[in-house]
């Protein structure tokens, strides 16, 4: 995408994020942003915030924190191994999610599953319990 001479090298906040690939749409991006899940050194922004490289950026992204530096600027989503070209994450943040994540799935497989659909008799007795019939 060219831009022309005053514009030349500015990309919204959003866009930036969409490109890196830490959202999958725009909006989402934008509405991280208005609810203050991205803070960019360490300030609350909006989302026609211009980004620069240099930038420190803090994301809570699905209970994950990815603390990053933007090293360049784009406003087209390239592929995956293109996009880490963008940014450089701390070592300590991305220990830390990893950490976060072995946790998150700890606690899933320790989570009750249930056996599916109840039966007839089992909704009968629930009914009974509940005071339904």
């Amino acid at each position: 995408m060219a831009a022309s001479g005053e514009d030349a090298g500015k990309v919204r906040l959003d866009k930036w994020l969409w490109a890196a690939r830490f959202f999958k749409t725009r909006q989402l991006a934008h509405e991280a942003l208005e609810l203050g899940r991205v803070q960019v050194n360490g300030d609350r922004v909006k989302a026609s915030r211009v980004v620069k490289e240099g930038d420190q950026l803090v994301m809570r992204i699905n209970q994950l924190e990815y603390r990053v530096e933007v090293l360049a600027l784009s406003t087209q989503r390239r592929p995956a191994q293109e996009a880490r070209l963008l940014y450089r994450e701390d070592e300590a943040s991305q220990r830390a999610r990893d950490e976060q994540l072995l946790l998150l799935k700890a606690e899933r497989a320790s989570f009750p599953h249930g056996e599916g659909r109840p039966t007839k008799k089992a909704r009968r007795e629930i009914g009974k319990f509940k005071g339904q019939f």
